[in-house]
C-alpha cells in the first residue's frame, strides 16, 4: 500500500478490525519512511448489476447516487453515519446477491424504502415522496395514512394519544 503523504510503498499494518458484519476489514497502517498513519479498507468485490432506469436507459451501478438520495431523506434526522453505511451496504449486497446482470431502479428504490421504513419513518416518507413522485398533498397524505395503519396493526401495545381525537382533527 502506497503512503498518501510521501508515496513510499513500504508500509506496515498497525491494527486490523472487522466491520460491516465481516464484509470489510479496516486496517490502520504506518509508513516506514515518514511514520504517517492512515486507514485503508478491504472488502470482497462482487459485480454490481447495471441499473435499468424507468425510461429504459441503462447505467452502471452508482453507490454515490444511492448515498446522496439517502442522505437527503435523512437530513436533520437522528440517524448516525454508521447506520447510513449499513443501509447502503445492505441494499448493495441485496442487489449483488440477486445474481441478475441488470436490475430495475424501482427494485433498488423499493429495497431502500423497506429498510428506511424500519429505520426512520420521516426519512421513509421523504424518500418515498421523491421516489414515487408524489404529485400533490393527497398522495403524500395517503402514504402517511398507510404508515399509520401498518404501525397500528403491527403494534400490540395500546397507548393513549397525547392529544384527544378532536384536538388532533382541529390541527
Amino acid at each position: 500500500m502506497r503512503c498518501p503523504a510521501c508515496s513510499n510503498e513500504d508500509t506496515r499494518v498497525v491494527d486490523s478490525r472487522i466491520s460491516n458484519a465481516g464484509a470489510t476489514v479496516r486496517r490502520r497502517r504506518e509508513c516506514q519512511a515518514c511514520s504517517h498513519r492512515f486507514t485503508t479498507f478491504e472488502r470482497f468485490e462482487l459485480e454490481q448489476p447495471r441499473v435499468i432506469k424507468s425510461d429504459g436507459r441503462r447505467e452502471p451501478w452508482d453507490e454515490e447516487k444511492l448515498r446522496r438520495g439517502l442522505l437527503r431523506a435523512l437530513e436533520k434526522r437522528p440517524v448516525g453515519s454508521d447506520k447510513v453505511e449499513a443501509l447502503i451496504n445492505a441494499v448493495s449486497r441485496q442487489m449483488q446477491l440477486s445474481g441478475e446482470p441488470e436490475v430495475r431502479s424501482a427494485l433498488i428504490g423499493q429495497a431502500m424504502m423497506d429498510r428506511l421504513q424500519r429505520t426512520d419513518e420521516i426519512a421513509y416518507v421523504r424518500y418515498a415522496s421523491v421516489y414515487r413522485s408524489f404529485e400533490d398533498v393527497s398522495a403524500f397524505s395517503k402514504e402517511v395514512d398507510r404508515l399509520r395503519r401498518e404501525k397500528g396493526a403491527a403494534s400490540n401495545v395500546t397507548q393513549l394519544s397525547l392529544l384527544s381525537e378532536k384536538a388532533a382533527e382541529e390541527k
